[in-house]
């Protein structure tokens, strides 16, 4: 259970091109691009089904170059890999430290199953995409939620040595168990209010339910219908749910230099033209220019300065705008914490 990531991938995930780093530089520029690809590939699955997601769609909506696409993905199926893997990471970080805490193997599901539920309220379009989508996204991704369902099977089966007198489950109980269980989550997350609305009732409140149907060949009918009986806990989403996307609005493409540039200015408010350049790594004084001024149209940044017409340097800082944006590209490319 501990390595369920990890046992996801095979191998370890491939970094993205340059040396990742969370700043403006190449690395930290990359993941941004990579991490609004694959919420675009979310999105899309989550509207039109696995089938219906393309290279094109993607791109459109992510605000990403088909060129950088291809930078970053061999294909599509390399791109929903990425998605997947990264949905088991944040599924695993919430759900092996709850099991593997101390505790008897009942109290330690129903902590994992628990942590496994909240992070399906709190991002739907995620967990739908290793219980749902994965069954459509090609044999690799098959084989990968395949070794998650083995790590499951492995937690629920350490339930044998705590079974009742008289009972005798084998593997093939805890695996017709983990079946039932990913039978009721696809079931739920198959509809497009689950997806994106959370869905009318929370799946928190199935901890009850799918824990007496774990503990009922191990424990027996009076464990279960404890479970049954015991309220679901009551708790606040940990990840508020984005209200849209503001790059969407905007006519421009998330390019390499367009987002160096952002990340300059919002950390060294008040920057020239020439601080602006060398942070970006843009040599080109005209380039740099025509940069700024896109940016300036499009109401991201603001020259509070007198300009180069008076002979001073220009003052660009971040419009409220721009500081959305920022802040956006950022959040999309947070770093699952290990």
């Amino acid at each position: 259970m501990a390595t369920v990531a990890s046992r996801a991938r095979g191998v370890e995930r491939r970094p993205a091109h340059g040396d990742v780093d969370r700043g403006g530089g190449r690395g930290g520029v990359v993941e941004i691009q990579r991490a609004r690809m694959i919420a675009a590939l979310v999105e899309v699955a989550g509207e039109r089904g696995v089938g219906g997601v393309t290279v094109g769609r993607i791109v459109g909506r992510s605000g990403v170059s088909r060129r950088t696409f291809y930078e970053l993905f061999e294909d599509r199926e390399d791109c929903f890999l990425a998605a997947f893997d990264l949905a088991v990471e944040r599924g695993a970080q919430r759900v092996v430290p709850a099991f593997t805490a101390p505790g008897s193997w009942r109290e330690r599901v129903r902590a994992g199953l628990a942590a496994l539920l909240a992070y399906l309220d709190d991002e739907p379009g995620m967990g739908a995409l290793c219980v749902v989508d994965a069954l459509g996204g090609g044999p690799i991704a098959l084989e990968r939620r395949a070794r998650v369902a083995q790590a499951l099977i492995d937690a629920v089966h350490e339930g044998r040595k705590d079974a009742r007198a008289g009972a005798k489950p084998t593997r093939l109980t805890a695996e017709g168990v983990v079946g039932a269980v990913l039978s009721v989550l696809h079931a739920r997350l198959s509809t497009g209010d689950a997806r994106h609305n959370g869905g009318a009732q929370p799946m928190a409140n199935l901890l009850g339910p799918l824990m007496a149907m774990i503990v009922l060949p191990y424990l027996g009918q009076a464990a279960a219908s404890r479970e049954t009986a015991r309220p679901s806990p009551r708790r606040k989403r940990a990840v508020p749910p984005v209200q849209g996307d503001p790059l969407r609005e905007l006519d421009m493409r998330l390019t390499y230099r367009t987002v160096r540039v952002l990340l300059a200015i919002a950390a060294d408010p008040g920057a020239s033209n020439r601080r602006v350049s060398e942070a970006a790594d843009v040599s080109d004084q005209g380039q740099i220019s025509k940069l700024l001024a896109r940016l300036e149209h499009l109401g991201l940044i603001e020259n509070g300065g007198a300009g180069p017409l008076r002979g001073e340097p220009n003052v660009w800082r971040l419009t409220p705008k721009g500081a959305e944006i920022e802040r956006t590209i950022r959040r999309q490319a947070a770093p699952v914490e290990s």
